[in-house]
Protein backbone atom coordinates (compact mmCIF):
# COMPACT_ATOMS: atom_id res chain seq x y z
CA UNK A 1 0.00 0.00 0.00
CA UNK A 2 1.28 3.64 -0.75
CA UNK A 3 2.45 5.42 2.37
CA UNK A 4 -1.09 8.23 1.93
CA UNK A 5 -2.92 5.07 2.74
CA UNK A 6 -1.05 4.02 5.74
CA UNK A 7 -1.30 7.37 6.92
CA UNK A 8 -5.06 7.46 6.41
CA UNK A 9 -6.05 4.30 7.78
CA UNK A 10 -3.63 5.06 11.02
CA UNK A 11 -5.58 8.25 11.23
CA UNK A 12 -8.73 6.08 11.74
CA UNK A 13 -7.06 4.05 14.05
CA UNK A 14 -6.28 7.33 16.04
CA UNK A 15 -9.27 8.50 15.76
CA UNK A 16 -10.54 5.29 17.52
CA UNK A 17 -7.64 5.49 20.00
CA UNK A 18 -9.05 8.61 21.29
CA UNK A 19 -12.50 7.20 21.68
CA UNK A 20 -10.93 5.14 23.95
CA UNK A 21 -9.37 7.85 25.90
CA UNK A 22 -12.57 9.40 25.83
CA UNK A 23 -13.89 6.19 27.32
CA UNK A 24 -11.32 6.51 30.35
CA UNK A 25 -9.44 3.63 28.62
CA UNK A 26 -5.92 3.30 27.22
CA UNK A 27 -5.69 5.01 24.14
CA UNK A 28 -5.23 2.49 21.09
CA UNK A 29 -7.41 1.87 18.22
CA UNK A 30 -7.34 -0.59 15.39
CA UNK A 31 -9.04 -0.73 11.94
CA UNK A 32 -9.07 -3.75 9.56
CA UNK A 33 -9.07 -3.09 5.68
CA UNK A 34 -9.92 -5.53 3.22
CA UNK A 35 -9.48 -3.84 -0.79
CA UNK A 36 -9.45 -0.51 0.19
CA UNK A 37 -12.34 -0.33 3.02
CA UNK A 38 -12.52 -0.23 6.34
CA UNK A 39 -14.52 -3.95 7.77
CA UNK A 40 -13.30 -4.00 11.19
CA UNK A 41 -12.98 -1.50 13.86
CA UNK A 42 -11.66 -1.55 17.06
CA UNK A 43 -10.63 0.52 20.62
CA UNK A 44 -9.21 -0.69 23.98
CA UNK A 45 -12.35 -1.61 26.26
CA UNK A 46 -10.99 -4.26 28.82
CA UNK A 47 -11.82 -1.70 31.43
CA UNK A 48 -15.43 -0.95 30.77
CA UNK A 49 -16.22 -4.56 29.14
CA UNK A 50 -14.36 -6.66 32.27
CA UNK A 51 -12.69 -8.60 29.52
CA UNK A 52 -8.66 -8.69 29.35
CA UNK A 53 -8.94 -9.83 25.78
CA UNK A 54 -10.55 -6.48 24.91
CA UNK A 55 -8.02 -4.97 23.16
CA UNK A 56 -8.36 -2.94 20.28
CA UNK A 57 -6.90 -5.52 18.03
CA UNK A 58 -9.14 -7.91 19.19
CA UNK A 59 -12.10 -5.79 18.73
CA UNK A 60 -11.13 -4.72 15.30
CA UNK A 61 -10.87 -8.60 14.55
CA UNK A 62 -13.98 -9.64 15.99
CA UNK A 63 -15.80 -6.78 14.11
CA UNK A 64 -14.03 -7.74 10.59
CA UNK A 65 -14.28 -11.55 11.10
CA UNK A 66 -18.44 -10.73 11.96
CA UNK A 67 -18.77 -8.55 9.01
CA UNK A 68 -16.74 -10.53 6.68
CA UNK A 69 -18.64 -14.14 8.03
CA UNK A 70 -15.21 -15.66 8.43
CA UNK A 71 -12.52 -15.95 11.48
CA UNK A 72 -9.91 -15.96 8.28
CA UNK A 73 -9.01 -12.85 7.66
CA UNK A 74 -6.38 -13.38 4.70
CA UNK A 75 -6.86 -10.73 2.55
CA UNK A 76 -6.51 -7.96 5.55
CA UNK A 77 -4.53 -5.43 6.96
CA UNK A 78 -4.55 -4.62 10.07
CA UNK A 79 -3.78 -1.16 11.13
CA UNK A 80 -3.05 -0.44 15.18
CA UNK A 81 -1.41 2.30 17.03
CA UNK A 82 0.86 0.73 18.88
CA UNK A 83 2.92 -2.23 18.44
CA UNK A 84 0.64 -5.37 19.29
CA UNK A 85 1.59 -7.35 22.50
CA UNK A 86 2.02 -11.48 22.44
CA UNK A 87 -2.14 -11.78 22.94
CA UNK A 88 -2.96 -9.60 20.32
CA UNK A 89 0.23 -11.29 17.95
CA UNK A 90 -0.78 -14.09 18.13
CA UNK A 91 -4.38 -13.65 17.14
CA UNK A 92 -3.39 -11.78 14.46
CA UNK A 93 -1.51 -14.72 12.87
CA UNK A 94 -4.57 -17.11 13.88
CA UNK A 95 -6.47 -14.61 12.18
CA UNK A 96 -3.98 -14.94 8.84
CA UNK A 97 -3.99 -11.46 8.73
CA UNK A 98 -1.49 -10.21 5.88
CA UNK A 99 -0.14 -7.79 6.59
CA UNK A 100 0.01 -5.38 9.78
CA UNK A 101 0.97 -1.92 10.85
CA UNK A 102 1.72 0.10 13.62
CA UNK A 103 2.32 2.93 14.56
CA UNK A 104 4.45 3.60 18.12
CA UNK A 105 6.75 0.87 19.32
CA UNK A 106 5.80 -0.63 23.35
CA UNK A 107 9.24 -1.11 24.67
CA UNK A 108 7.02 -3.06 27.74
CA UNK A 109 5.12 -5.85 26.19
CA UNK A 110 5.68 -4.75 22.08
CA UNK A 111 5.70 -8.23 20.13
CA UNK A 112 7.04 -7.57 17.40
CA UNK A 113 10.34 -6.56 18.11
CA UNK A 114 10.32 -4.45 21.25
CA UNK A 115 10.26 -7.75 23.56
CA UNK A 116 10.41 -10.21 21.01
CA UNK A 117 9.46 -11.02 18.02
CA UNK A 118 6.81 -13.17 17.07
CA UNK A 119 6.23 -12.65 13.73
CA UNK A 120 9.85 -13.72 13.17
CA UNK A 121 9.33 -16.71 14.63
CA UNK A 122 9.82 -18.78 11.74
CA UNK A 123 8.56 -22.00 13.56
CA UNK A 124 5.09 -20.26 13.78
CA UNK A 125 2.65 -21.25 10.59
CA UNK A 126 1.96 -17.53 9.54
CA UNK A 127 3.85 -14.90 8.68
CA UNK A 128 2.33 -11.50 8.32
CA UNK A 129 4.28 -8.81 6.48
CA UNK A 130 4.63 -6.10 9.53
CA UNK A 131 5.52 -2.37 8.44
CA UNK A 132 6.08 0.14 11.83
CA UNK A 133 6.10 3.61 12.68
CA UNK A 134 3.34 4.84 10.84
CA UNK A 135 2.30 7.75 12.35
CA UNK A 136 4.75 7.13 15.52
CA UNK A 137 4.73 10.32 17.04
CA UNK A 138 0.97 11.28 16.97
CA UNK A 139 0.27 7.51 18.20
CA UNK A 140 2.88 7.87 20.93
CA UNK A 141 2.30 11.51 22.09
CA UNK A 142 -1.25 10.37 22.37
CA UNK A 143 -0.11 7.99 25.10
CA UNK A 144 1.99 10.23 26.58
CA UNK A 145 -0.75 12.79 27.46
CA UNK A 146 -3.51 10.08 28.18
CA UNK A 147 -0.55 8.62 31.44
CA UNK A 148 0.46 12.37 32.73
CA UNK A 149 -3.14 13.24 33.08
CA UNK A 150 -3.29 10.02 34.78
CA UNK A 151 -1.05 10.57 36.60
CA UNK A 152 -1.79 13.82 37.06
CA UNK A 153 -5.33 12.90 38.51
CA UNK A 154 -3.50 9.93 40.96
CA UNK A 155 -1.27 12.89 42.48
CA UNK A 156 -4.48 14.84 43.19
CA UNK A 157 -3.60 17.54 40.54
CA UNK A 158 -6.40 19.19 38.74
CA UNK A 159 -6.32 18.00 35.02
CA UNK A 160 -5.09 20.31 32.20
CA UNK A 161 -7.63 21.06 29.53
CA UNK A 162 -7.49 18.95 26.38
CA UNK A 163 -10.07 20.80 24.30
CA UNK A 164 -6.96 22.28 22.39
CA UNK A 165 -6.12 18.69 20.93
Amino acid sequence: MSDWADDTYMREALALAGAAAAAGEVPVGAVVVRGGEIVGRGFNRPISTHDPSAHAEIVALRDAAARLGNYRLAECTLYVTIEPCAMCAGAIMHARIARLVYGARDPKTGACGSIVDLFAERRLNHHATVTSGVLATEAGALLTRFFEARRRTAAGAPEEDDAAD
